[in-house]
């Protein structure tokens, strides 16, 4: 797998010719489906509800990509040309992926961690000194997490994956695979980097903190509206923010903080599901590579 998208690794989503003598294997196409479903939402305005629709779309796309590694044709095609580029390639590319699902998976377990212990001090306490200590050590944990983020998008952004030039002498499957294998690396690596963003709650420019927590403190209806595009971890951020910073009543800041608290434990553990599910896929793909190239 290999390419670059919103990444900066360079490589192009490559054109099916239909001038080829024989149409590619059935389950080559059926990826290519899902490849392109997963594709065609990629400019479109970020949401939580595309996010979520589009680790769905991943999630059949590497369904799909781990029965193709079984067929005969494909582990064929992996064992006759072990040497080439594209194969190291490719298990590079397998390796990059595990890490990138691995990054996101322990972001979203540590969140998950601070807000419920955030949330059971708050239920015992209601507020006071212990959950204003609580809520401050959340902060800087959240800010840890997005340190990580960051570091992990900053070398994806400078990671250039090799994009094999592939040699007129390949027969027509090879050729199919070679592209589909780039072309899903990629497509992958952009569906995680939003993932990221997500999680770290940089999925828009925002202007300074402050401004950001100024639409909390302005008539709630006005607020939600504002800050209705936004992440619910970059809310549950700002929340955290407005409720140490801000001249609000204990019983409001509170119950505001642990409204956040509560919808962004629910998008939690939808994304811990869905990366737990990617990230066991990733494994079976990759030992079914090592396996085929080592018998």
């Amino acid at each position: 797998m290999a390419g670059s998208s919103p990444l900066n690794m360079k490589s192009n989503f490559h054109g099916r010719s239909i001038s080829l003598p024989s149409r590619p294997h059935p389950l080559i196409l059926k990826c290519n489906e899902h490849l392109e479903t997963l594709l065609k939402s990629s400019n479109e305005t970020f949401s939580s509800s595309l996010l979520f629709h589009k680790i769905d779309g991943l999630r059949d796309l590497i369904e799909c990509v781990e029965n193709l590694i079984q067929l005969p044709l494909t582990q064929e095609a992996l064992v006759h040309e072990h040497q080439e580029n594209w194969v190291n390639n490719l298990l590079d590319g397998s390796l990059r992926l595990l890490d990138v699902c691995s990054s996101a998976k322990v972001a979203v377990i540590h969140t998950k961690e601070c807000t419920r212990e955030l949330q059971s001090i708050i239920r015992r306490r209601g507020g006071g000194t212990e959950v204003t200590a609580e809520a401050k050590k959340f902060l800087t944990s959240r800010k840890i997490v997005r340190k990580a983020i960051s570091k992990v998008l900053t070398n994806l952004k400078g990671n250039t994956i090799g994009c094999n030039r592939l040699s007129t002498n390949k027969d027509h499957q090879s050729v199919a695979l070679i592209n589909l294998f780039q072309d899903v690396e990629v497509a992958t690596l952009s569906t995680f980097q939003r993932i990221l963003q997500y999680i770290s709650g940089t999925t828009h420019s925002k202007s300074n903190s402050w401004g950001s927590i100024s639409k909390l403190i302005q008539p709630k209806r006005v607020a939600c509206s504002l800050v209705a595009d936004e992440s619910e971890f970059s809310q549950m951020d700002v929340a955290l923010e407005s409720f140490l910073f801000t001249k609000t009543t204990k019983l409001d800041g509170v119950n505001d903080l642990q409204n956040h608290l509560e919808k962004t434990e629910c998008c939690i553990q939808d994304l811990e599901e869905g990366l737990e599910f990617l990230f066991r896929r990733l494994i079976k793909i990759r030992v079914s590579l090592l396996n085929i190239l080592n018998n």
